[in-house]
């Protein structure tokens, strides 16, 4: 019997240790053969490698503008692709009804409104942006109003909206 306890406590202190890996450290597995090996990494999730959904496209984020003059008259323009194409096209509406003063407000991806005053009252619009038409519009007769009219009205509201361009 101590025969036995001998040869086991000798074997033991000679065994290596077997891993599932063989030759190749943890998180690998052995590749190659007839003398050439080599490790390669394990695929995530124990299975094969799951691809990443590949983008079809990009948004585009568009501008607007809005240009006001002291004599009333107003340019509009939304969904360009430019500042300077908004801004452009706003005040050549507003010129082209004879304004000499156009001033251009511009915005992007998001919305605005214009709230007048009464008729020939002599006070400012308001102009305003938001996330909503609702709070643009509300915020446009807040400042409006704010400028000293006695009773704004929104007269234009319109949002810049996103384009998706496809690959």
């Amino acid at each position: 019997m101590s025969f036995l306890v001998s040869m086991s406590i000798m074997l033991t202190g000679h065994v290596d240790r077997a891993g599932a890996e063989g030759r190749c450290p943890p998180g690998s597995y052995p590749v190659g053969g007839q003398g050439v090996g080599g490790c390669a990494p394990m695929a995530a999730g124990g299975g094969a490698a799951s691809s990443q959904p590949r983008a079809t496209g990009r948004w585009h984020k568009t501008w607007g503008a809005i240009s006001t003059s002291t004599t009333g008259m107003v340019g509009l323009s939304v969904g360009r692709m430019s500042r300077a194409d908004a801004l452009g096209e706003a005040q050549g509406y507003c010129a082209s009804k004879g304004a000499t003063d156009c001033q251009g407000f511009a915005y992007k991806n998001q919305c605005v409104a214009l709230a007048d005053p009464p008729a020939r009252s002599g006070y400012p619009s308001g102009v305003s942006t938001g996330a909503t038409e609702e709070v643009a519009r509300a915020e446009a007769i807040k400042r409006c109003e704010g400028k000293g009219a006695p009773s704004c009205t929104a007269v234009y509201s319109a949002c810049t909206k996103p384009v998706f361009e496809y690959y």
